[in-house]
């Protein structure tokens, strides 16, 4: 099975601007694509995981891959998607989010000689001049196209700024400068980002008289539609200091039956013929499976290493209830403690297990927290610094635990 027919089968492939020229040039390594990440946090998420194990995917069948680090489009903020309009960031934020974004792809892409590149696009946005940018493309978009678009469609019953408004502009003007100084002939992203693709492909058509391509990667969601990569609230991140190896490995554990296959054949290089015999599997035997596909994450993110600890502190915690030294554990400090007490819904804010005391209320009111053996029946019950010091385990919902010592 040639790459693009792989692609096709693992469920990536969303919409092409033409199939058959994509599908040729996927197939013999003749792709210098691109993909775009805005650094709006300090690390990479699940979310753009599959992203980057496409670009590994198509690197390693000789096609050459162009990470381009949005240091000049996250200064807009994409409206796509969004119910309201990011925060803005300063440049110094940026930057240093745009440092830790190449330190995590370095992971997974070769940027040896002659490999993969990575360029940042504020070193062309942020030098353009507004009436040179607008007598350059301006004639080129038209509004009409613009306000049709999906990715301003959500924003238009809530109100859309100017500001983001030109973000399409600033996103296809990456795909021509880079078409132009990169040979740069294609572009990959989500689904979402349809729209603002064509743009890039339509500006490089007007401007040089070429054709470039694009093709959109279905994005991930759970069986409800549903962006996976999310937990109590927060994001699932790549960087361990954000979310545990163990926590990483617990979340691609839990996912539901439903999802555990459409999941391994998008993110991981399980071969197809070993997933459709996953694919049999159910009951304790789909268990199984989803060890598999947390263990193969865990190790493609944070490396064996870390993927046995998140594995072994799994089985310790679930065969026996009990402790493992490789569980996520949080260290209260005295300031954390009230005249020598804590509460729990304080404890579960502290290690993130919920994202607010609100939502720690209505987790305890519906029976969903558990300290050692005991339910916390009351939204105010309280543990001391001498009932924390050796070790707590508070376990949430059935799959959940977390230890927490005291200094």
């Amino acid at each position: 099975m040639k790459l693009y027919d792989e692609l096709v089968a693992r469920g990536l492939v969303a919409q092409v601007t033409n199939e058959e020229e994509i599908k040729n040039m996927i197939n013999e390594g003749k792709a210098k694509f691109y993909i775009g990440f805005d650094c709006t946090a300090d690390s990479l998420t699940a979310g753009h995981f599959m992203a980057l194990t496409l670009m590994k995917r198509l690197q390693l069948a000789g096609n050459k891959p162009i990470a381009l680090i949005g240091g000049g489009t996250t200064m807009i903020g994409d409206p796509t998607g969004r119910t309201d309009m990011r925060k803005m960031l300063t440049r110094e934020d940026i930057d240093h989010n745009a440092a830790c974004f190449k330190k995590q792809m370095e992971r997974f892409i070769d940027f040896g000689e002659g490999k993969a590149i990575m360029v940042n696009n504020a070193d062309w946005l942020l030098s353009l001049n507004y009436v040179d940018l607008l007598r350059e493309v301006g004639a080129c978009f038209s509004v009409n196209n613009m306000l049709r678009a999906e990715c301003y469609k959500q924003r238009m019953e809530r109100g859309l700024s100017f500001l983001e408004f030109n973000y399409m502009i600033m996103q296809s003007y990456d795909f021509y400068h880079l078409f132009k100084n990169y040979d740069c002939n294609m572009q990959f992203g989500g689904d979402d980002q349809w729209s603002n693709m064509l743009g890039g492909t339509e500006l490089i058509r007007k401007k040089c008289g070429a054709d470039a391509h694009a093709m959109t990667i279905t994005l991930l969601t759970d069986s409800n539609g549903k962006k996976m990569g999310k937990t109590a609230g927060n994001a699932v991140w790549l960087d361990p200091a954000k979310t545990s190896p163990y926590d990483f490995f617990q979340y691609w554990r839990n996912v539901d039956d439903a999802d555990v296959i459409k999941c391994m054949k998008m993110l991981t290089f399980i071969p197809l013929e070993q997933i459709a015999e996953y694919e049999k599997c159910d009951g304790s035997e789909l268990n199984r499976v989803k060890e598999i596909l947390a263990y193969n994450l865990t190790e493609m993110v944070h490396g064996e290493e870390e993927a046995n600890k998140a594995r072994d502190a799994a089985k310790n915690v679930f065969a026996a209830g009990g402790a493992s030294e490789n569980m996520p554990t949080t260290t209260l400090s005295d300031e954390d403690f009230t005249d020598g007490a804590i509460l729990v819904c304080d404890m579960l804010v502290k290690a993130k297990l919920t994202p607010s005391k609100s939502e720690a209320r209505r987790l305890i009111q519906q029976g969903g927290v558990m300290v050692g053996d005991a339910k916390v029946e009351r939204f105010d019950m309280t543990l001391t610094k001498g009932e924390i010091a050796d070790g707590v385990i508070v376990k949430k919902g059935k799959k959940t635990y977390h230890r927490f010592v005291a200094e």
